[in-house]
């Protein structure tokens, strides 16, 4: 929790929740009028959550981890937005029936795909995501980009031959948490989520170049840091960048008609 509560704070970490807060926003203008529904999966401590319960949304957090769960509860009184935000502790594969059931506007499955074991593990994730999505729904999914391994070796490392290697790997270290990651590109994920009904995703960079800044303490500077932040704003959906970025963001609606997803 400290560490992940650090990384947060960190610029890089800011970066992150804006980014993916005006992506999605594009996205969510249609859905209906009033306060949308809305399931944060593997929602850890709330720092999507908040944001959009600050905008009227309700939107429940899916987490297993206790400390997570107190945490954006915290967060959310904290806002002033407890009464928008119920917090639900299970597995994502194995969400609660009342859950589970659907009529969902929008659902987010945020950092969680490289933490799946394998790659059936994560199209289990996604079907698990899809499911409680109504038709017409959004789904926000993100992940580490197998593209940006060889990049930061190069770039931030100055290790070439670390990039060389990676260039055939997918499989990467999780310094945050202490754990292997499963590295997926963009497009990979987005011919799973077509297969599942959500067909023509919307694809963004998040971090398409602060990763490659190597100095990390300038970042800090709140001027920097504000310039920064309007670079990476605009670059988020510019083809030339948002396939190196640190991550990716995928943004799709699920198709009418598509029939129902089994999770699990």
């Amino acid at each position: 929790m400290a560490a992940w509560r650090q990384w947060q704070q960190a610029p890089w970490g800011r970066l992150r929740f804006t980014l993916a807060e005006a992506n999605l926003l594009r996205h969510l203008d249609g859905l209906g009028h009033g306060p949308l529904r809305i399931l944060d999966l593997a929602g850890g401590d709330g720092g999507d959550a908040v944001r959009l319960a600050a905008r009227g949304h309700r939107v429940t957090v899916v987490d297993l981890a206790p400390g997570m769960l107190a945490a954006a509860e915290e967060r959310a009184a904290a806002a002033g937005v407890a009464d928008r935000v119920t917090c639900v502790r299970a597995r994502v594969e194995e969400l609660p029936r009342e859950i589970a059931s659907g009529g969902w506007d929008a659902v987010l499955c945020h950092n969680l795909l490289q933490y799946a074991e394998d790659p059936d593990a994560a199209q289990e994730v996604l079907a698990a995501a899809v499911a409680p999505l109504r038709e017409g729904g959004v789904l926000s999914v993100m992940a580490v980009n197998r593209h940006s391994a060889p990049m930061v070796a190069a770039v931030r490392e100055l290790d070439p031959a670390a990039a060389l290697a990676a260039l055939g790997r997918d499989r990467a270290d999780g310094r945050t948490f202490g754990t292997t990651m499963t590295l997926y590109t963009a497009g990979e994920i987005a011919s799973r989520l077509e297969g599942l009904g959500c067909p023509g995703a919307a694809h963004y960079g998040i971090r398409s170049v602060s990763d490659y800044i190597t100095d990390d303490e300038r970042k800090h500077d709140p001027a920097f840091y504000a310039d920064l932040e309007r670079l990476e704003l605009a670059l988020t959906d510019r083809p030339a960048y948002r396939h190196t970025a640190r991550l990716f963001q995928l943004i799709a609606r699920r198709a009418p008609g598509a029939g129902p997803v089994r999770a699990g």
